[in-house]
């Protein structure tokens, strides 16, 4: 097979070596809630809303809501049809004062581990901490900026976009379409993956300097110049190309809050032409927000770093259909991703 044959995916399962440094921070959290704040002991004595739990602890919302999530998805909490918080047999035994076999001791060696305390910063502060946990760097969004660590960033994710990409190309069905728009597209693997498995398919990568740049190397690299094309151009301030007829938002929402990203979603919806759509393609809370718990455990480690999160199904229909769109079903692809399908009316 040929390294820039973007058709395939691979023949076994990735799921495990994506889970390790997805959930890599969502002990860390865990940890947080109980030596910091004895979260589940307060919910037993006190079964409480998502405001009252934010109120008791002084918590921003975002944080804890990410928080709230994966205690659900890890069987430690359960929420009632009211959005009422309370402990489960689990977390009353292992993780409440007072209970013969509670384990909160055991994580007390966890109390001043960075990340540890990382959180319960951005528990409280709603403002991400750094990349990774380094001391040294701006918010990863302003470091973007910088040449270095955009080269860094970007070989990342395009190295998780060619096991992602031919997935969700795989997946969508872009019969009659003309162009794609890849809106923050990073290298342009996803594009790339998009043109080659539909064949009358063209794109146009949107990316800020320097990662345009980046962008138009990769492209080129993969073969893809004749097809792709590169427009640089902040997706908050500048205007989105105006000739495509479907936009693509990959991996690219989770990074922002609610606001910021009702913000992308109209402007997708002004730029795109009656009947055209939108696709989202990320790892998706369920509806339910009980899980699945992967995917509780990676939106940790974007609450702690970015400015957003995993957001659900059910968020994103509420958000999409506010923008104006008409929302389709979630489909799954790889590694706990899949992607949600939107049209212009």
């Amino acid at each position: 097979m040929q390294s820039n044959d973007l058709s395939t995916v691979p023949p076994s399962d990735p799921t495990r070596a994506y889970h390790y440094r997805d959930g890599l921070y969502a002990a860390d959290l865990i940890a947080a809630a109980l030596v910091h704040f004895d979260l589940f002991t307060a919910l037993a004595h006190q079964p409480a809303t998502l405001a009252a739990i934010q109120a008791r602890h002084g918590f921003a919302e975002r944080p804890a809501d990410v928080l709230m999530t994966l205690c659900v998805a890890n069987g430690f909490l359960e929420r009632d049809a009211m959005g009422v918080y309370r402990v489960t047999g689990t977390g009353r035994d292992f993780l409440t004062d007072g209970s013969p076999w509670n384990l909160t001791p055991y994580y007390s060696s966890l109390k001043d581990r960075p990340l540890t305390q990382d959180f319960v910063r951005v528990l409280t502060s709603g403002r991400p901490a750094n990349w990774g946990g380094a001391s040294d760097t701006f918010d990863w969004h302003k470091a973007m900026e910088g040449e270095a660590f955009a080269r860094m960033f970007t070989a990342t994710m395009d190295c998780r976009g060619r096991l992602l990409g031919p997935a969700l190309a795989r997946g969508l069905d872009l019969a009659g379409r003309r162009r794609v728009l890849d809106i923050a597209g990073g290298s342009g693997i996803y594009a790339c993956a998009l043109v080659q498995q539909h064949p009358g398919l063209q794109a146009t990568v949107f990316e800020q300097p320097p990662v345009d740049r980046l962008a138009g190397a990769r492209i080129a690299e993969l073969g893809f110049s004749d097809r792709i094309s590169v427009k640089a151009g902040n997706m908050f301030r500048d205007p989105f190309p105006p000739d495509c007829d479907v936009h693509l938002f990959s991996n690219v929402l989770h990074d922002w809050e609610a606001p910021e990203v009702a913000e992308l979603l109209r402007r997708s919806h002004d730029a795109l032409p009656r009947g055209g759509i939108l696709v989202i393609h990320d790892a998706f809370i369920n509806a339910e927000k009980t899980g699945p718990l992967a995917v509780a455990e990676y939106s940790a480690l974007l609450m702690h770093s970015t400015q957003g999160k995993c957001y659900s199904t059910g968020e994103y229909s509420e958000l999409l259909s506010g923008s104006g769109f008409a929302v389709g079903a979630y489909s799954g692809t790889l590694a706990n991703r899949g992607f949600m399908t939107a049209r212009k009316l």
